[in-house]
């Protein structure tokens, strides 16, 4: 969870390693922290040790995809507690009411635009904002 004023916590999941450090450097940029993860197991693995604030997450990618990944943050609900979980994906079409069913209400386009993580930021504040 954020503990630096306005400052989120991202975890930053997918399996090209160029795009997730492209997201990442965007994030940073924005003032924010970003961990990263290259695939579903090691999303799952940071969501255990650390809270997040927003996570950025690709869905196809091998070991674990990114929807196992939200069907183990809804079967482990004190890890999701807070957390926006933002699906990435080129592919997110087909698989929009599976998503919807599982909480995800934020899926974009890849490539991820600069505007489009801002917009995110200034609604994630918005809504948390005391």
């Amino acid at each position: 969870m954020s503990t630096d004023g306005d400052q989120l916590r991202f975890l930053v999941v997918d399996d090209t390693e160029d795009i997730r450090d492209l997201m990442a450097r965007m994030v940073v940029r924005l003032g924010h922290v970003a961990d990263q993860a290259a695939d579903g197991e090691e999303a799952v693995e940071a969501l255990s040790r650390y809270a997040y604030d927003i996570m950025l997450l690709d869905l196809t990618m091998p070991r674990m995809s990114g929807e196992d990944v939200v069907r183990w943050l809804r079967d482990n609900p004190d890890r999701s507690e807070g957390l926006d979980v933002v699906v990435v994906s080129a592919w997110a079409g087909e698989q929009r009411a599976v998503l919807q069913e599982l909480g995800v209400t934020t899926v974009l386009q890849k490539p991820l635009r600069g505007q489009q993580l801002r917009d995110l930021i200034s609604d994630r504040n918005a809504r948390t904002a005391p």
